[in-house]
């Protein structure tokens, strides 16, 4: 009764990136390639190193991607998911189709991405949009500073439960999402639910564990006319935990 597609990603990772201005077509090329052209993936060692990146983190996490009820594009969305792992935004971001994961920004806490050398030169390698969660300004909100990354181009990956869980149980969402909805009502909002990664990289560890994981991408929503921000919060977050048994 779902549509189902699952990535294949070999191919994706056997070929060597081509140049910016052959790499991909889609109906959203005029924009998209302008604005990808610019970011930190067009420089000549970042290109050599996406692939590689993205080859490791699927190896490592042995994740499976599979679409239900929704189909790969490059229209903008905000994917958003359970938090079990530093790993989600990378594995997640990694699982996507290369042409999804050239204008898709994982969210990261700045605190964590941003200490030491090597983890800063990783998210810019994967073009994290890095939040700092201790200094939140009035007129320059997490909200705000997405809605103005992404412009009219980007997709993000978020995790609405604000950190990780420590238990593997998917806890409350946080109001972020709902107010990116209503900021932005032409993205659309999908669901993800991240399997199993919580044992590939465990709290408190550093060296991942390979093991098989699964992602899960479900059918697109949007905030409803009139629908309170506990309501929506509510429904997104079934919207992940109903993709747990798909």
């Amino acid at each position: 009764r779902h549509t189902r597609y699952i990535g294949d990603w070999s191919s994706d990772v056997c070929s060597s990136d081509l140049p910016f201005s052959t790499a991909w077509r889609s109906r959203r090329e005029g924009a998209a390639l302008t604005t990808v052209s610019k970011s930190p993936l067009s420089c000549s060692p970042m290109r050599l190193t996406v692939p590689v990146l993205a080859f490791i983190a699927k190896l490592t996490s042995g994740a499976t991607l599979r679409w239900i009820d929704c189909q790969p594009d490059t229209c903008q969305r905000v994917y958003f998911a359970n938090h079990t792992s530093h790993l989600d935004a990378l594995v997640l971001w990694a699982s996507l189709p290369k042409d999804i994961r050239l204008v898709t920004r994982p969210v990261a806490a700045k605190d964590y991405w941003d200490r030491g050398s090597i983890r800063r030169y990783m998210a810019s390698v994967f073009n994290a949009l890095l939040i700092d969660r201790k200094e939140i300004k009035v007129h320059q909100s997490p909200v705000d500073l997405m809605s103005k990354a992404i412009g009219d181009t980007y997709s993000l990956i978020v995790f609405p439960e604000g950190g990780r869980s420590s238990d593997g149980e998917t806890g409350k969402f946080k109001s972020g999402l709902y107010y990116l909805g209503k900021k932005r009502p032409d993205l659309e909002l999908v669901p993800v639910y991240i399997d199993n990664l919580n044992r590939v990289l465990p709290r408190g560890e550093f060296l991942p564990v390979p093991l098989l994981s699964c992602i899960t991408v479900g059918a697109p929503i949007w905030l409803e006319a009139d629908e309170s921000k506990a309501d929506f919060l509510a429904r997104a977050r079934r919207a992940v935990l109903d993709l747990k048994d798909v």
